[in-house]
Order: structure tokens, then C-alpha cells, then sequence
């Protein structure tokens, strides 16, 4: 099978907008979690998240799509502008496919719509309100606006799916059917009857009072995640496409991990099955060995349940050779389908630049003789790296990116 390079990359995140923005802000530490703006969260339980910040969409966006979209694609939209300019394609309409990956859709539009509906008339519910909350339109946005007739997919995996937009984007190439995919991954999903949900379910650290401190991966004092929101997008093609054009290659895109726990729909196997499994997976698939593997981005979401997990999984998989881990879900919060496709830029940002970007929050780690990159970010001269993502139903994806030779 043909070579998978990776020859652009997009990123909205809440720590900045912009591949290098996002990179700079990641490995100085910063982080993006604030209370929440975008709305009074005042009465709720949970009042923190990492938004993004001072977002004018207008700025980015032609009005007339500004209008008729939800800000889950308009992140999915900028994104996407970023990777295709910098990947300098010059697009083949019937040759270029998208695959879009998202958990959540336009849950936000369907919530403040409802609420505004509730007691009034139904002038309230506008005329673009189904095309603003289906998944799919994201992908049709971007594929109007460049002329992109090759195929197009929609992946609601939960958290792991932007991961599995890759993997699905990566699958349609080795099939034939396109020789250049672009992989995204978008989310805003911050809306009353979300984080209501997810508080009861205890998932949501309530360390209001403390936003920056609140996702603390991998730390004894983790009390649950925090959302995040943003996008995130890659530029996928074979390698003879690549080259044939000139175009710069900034990775390898080596190999997609994807499994079922088959256990729970929102907690994790206790064992970490499905987590092991998708590793031991991509590994197969990318012909390396455990010690190959210099930098493991973790799924880490900073709940009591899930980081211990992942972690067992990762010391079994990796044994006494183990890779440093880092989550930078400190920084950013949980970005659910977009954080698929940035960690993975974060993955490819360390191989290119041997630096492993911090979990930062990290005062007292699990003690379990990971090296977790603890607040500050270390050089490490890696070849390959592997971003795990995580979701509810058991979803699990493992992606391993490596340096292009």
C-alpha cells in the first residue's frame, strides 16, 4: 500500500487560532479555561470551560456563511482554510474527499433554539436551523467552497472521533478513492442541558473557583474534565501525490488503531481491554515495536476513572521501556472531536520539533513510574508518536504519526 504523508495542518483551539499559536501557547504552558462567556452560567454547577477566546467569526468567515452556520463548523471551516493554504493544494474536484468527525454536532443551536421556542411562536425557530445542527454540513461547507467533489463522510465516534475521521479519511485513500483527503474535527457543544448532564453524571471537575487549575491530567487531585471547544484539520495524500507536486511534507501518517471495549457506554473497560487492544493495533499496523514509540499523547481527561485506566493500558502495552506521556487536556480542556485531530497535530509538532509539549496542573502524578512532562515541556529527539482518543460507548482510537523519510 501506498505512503500516507501529511502535508497540512489547521487548528482552533482555545489556547490560540492557528497551528503555531496553538504550539507556541501549548508548550509555554498557557492555559485556555476561563468561566464560561458565551453564556450565564451563573446558576449552574459547573461554570468553567476552555472557549474560544475573543472569536469574531466574521473575521474568518464570509458573513453570508457566518449566517447560516453553527460555530462547530465554523471551526471546522477555519481549520480547514489553514491546512489547505498551507499545504499549497491545488484542489482535483473529483480526486479530493473530506471526512468530518464530530460528537456533538449542533447541540448547542438545537438547546438555545428550543429555549427560545419554549413559550414563544415559532418565528423563533429560523429557516437555516436544520442545515446549523446536522454533522455533515460542516463538510459541505468547505466542500462548496473549494469545489470538493471526492467523498465525503461524517464519523460521530464520540470523543475518539476525530481520531476516527483520520482513519476513515486514511481509508478511502488506500482504497483508491482519493489521492488527496482533508480530516476534521470540530466541536462547541457548550450549552445548559450538556454540562447539566454530564454534572450529574459527576464527569465535570466544580473547581470554579480555580478555572486554570481545574484539568489536571494524571494529578491525585483530579476531580473530572473540563469541556473544551475548537476544531482542528489535516491534509492527507499519497505520498506520489505529494511529491508529484512539490508540496512540503511535515509527517507520516502511520497507522490507525480502532477498537471496542464492548463493556459500558461511558465508562472505560476496568482493565483497560479495548485501550491495550487499540494500541497493540496501531503498532501492528505501523510495523514498530513499543520501544519505537518516543511520545504517547494521552486521551488524560483529568477523571478519577479514566486517567487510571489509561494508564495501566499504557504501562502494559509499553512495558519497561516506557514512552514520556503527556495530556494537553490540561490546557486546553476536553475539545472532544476536534481534540482527536489537534493532539495529533501536537504529535507531529514534537517529531518535527523534539519537543515534548507538558501536562501541565501536574503537582502529585498517579504514581506509576510514568514520566508525565510535568508542567514543562522537554526535548526529546522522537521519530514516532501516538495520540490516543477515548470515547463514550467504548470507543477507542490510536494514531501513530512519524517522522518522513
Amino acid at each position: 500500500m501506498e505512503r500516507i504523508v501529511i502535508t497540512g495542518m489547521g487548528a482552533v483551539t482555545p489556547i490560540g487560532i492557528g497551528v503555531e499559536n496553538f504550539w507556541n501557547n501549548l508548550i509555554a504552558g498557557k492555559c485556555g479555561i476561563e468561566t464560561i462567556k458565551s453564556f450565564d452560567a451563573s446558576e449552574l454547577a459547573v461554570q468553567i470551560a476552555g472557549e474560544i477566546k475573543d472569536f469574531n467569526p466574521t473575521d474568518y468567515l464570509p458573513k453570508d456563511v457566518v449566517r447560516k452556520t453553527d460555530a462547530f463548523m465554523q471551526y471546522a471551516y477555519i481549520a480547514a482554510e489553514e491546512a489547505l493554504q498551507q499545504s499549497k493544494l491545488e484542489i482535483e474536484p473529483e480526486r479530493t474527499g473530506i471526512v468530518m468527525g464530530t460528537a456533538m454536532s449542533g447541540i448547542s443551536t438545537i438547546a438555545f433554539t428550543q429555549e427560545a421556542l419554549t413559550g414563544a411562536s415559532h418565528k423563533k425557530v429560523g429557516p437555516r436551523f436544520i442545515p446549523k445542527i446536522l454533522g455533515n454540513i460542516a463538510a459541505a461547507n468547505i466542500a462548496i467552497e473549494h469545489n470538493i467533489q471526492g467523498p465525503s463522510l461524517t464519523v460521530s465516534t464520540a470523543c475518539s472521533s476525530g481520531g476516527d475521521a483520520i482513519f476513515q479519511a486514511a481509508m478511502l485513500i488506500q482504497a483508491g478513492k482519493a489521492d488527496v483527503m482533508i480530516a476534521v474535527g470540530a466541536e462547541s457543544a457548550l450549552c445548559p442541558i450538556f454540562i447539566y448532564s454530564l454534572a450529574n453524571a459527576k464527569a465535570l471537575s466544580r473547581n470554579n473557583e480555580n478555572p486554570q487549575g481545574a484539568s489536571c491530567p494524571f494529578d491525585e487531585s483530579r476531580d473530572g474534565f473540563v469541556i473544551g471547544e475548537g476544531g482542528g484539520a489535516l491534509i492527507l495524500e499519497t505520498e506520489s501525490h505529494a511529491k508529484a507536486r512539490g508540496a512540503r511534507i511535515y509527517g507520516e501518517l502511520l497507522a490507525c488503531g480502532n477498537t471496542s471495549d464492548a463493556y459500558h457506554v461511558t465508562a472505560p473497560h476496568p482493565e483497560g481491554r479495548g485501550a491495550k487492544a487499540c494500541m497493540e493495533q496501531a503498532l501492528k499496523e505501523a510495523n514498530l515495536k513499543s520501544s519505537d514509540i518516543g511520545y504517547v499523547n494521552a486521551h488524560g481527561t483529568s477523571t478519577p476513572k479514566g486517567d487510571e485506566v489509561e494508564t495501566g493500558a499504557i504501562k502494559e502495552v509499553f512495558g519497561d521501556k516506557l514512552p514520556f506521556v503527556s495530556s494537553t487536556k490540561g490546557a486546553t480542556g476536553h475539545m472532544m472531536g476536534a481534540g482527536g485531530i489537534t493532539e495529533v497535530i501536537s504529535c507531529i509538532k514534537a517529531v518535527e520539533t523534539g519537543i515534548i509539549p507538558p501536562t501541565i496542573n501536574l503537582k502529585n502524578p498517579i504514581p506509576c513510574g510514568i514520566d508525565f512532562v510535568a508542567n514543562e515541556p522537554k526535548k526529546a529527539e522522537i521519530k514516532y508518536a501516538m495520540s490516543n482518543a477515548f470515547g463514550f460507548g467504548g470507543q477507542n482510537s490510536s494514531i501513530i504519526v512519524g517522522k518522513y523519510e
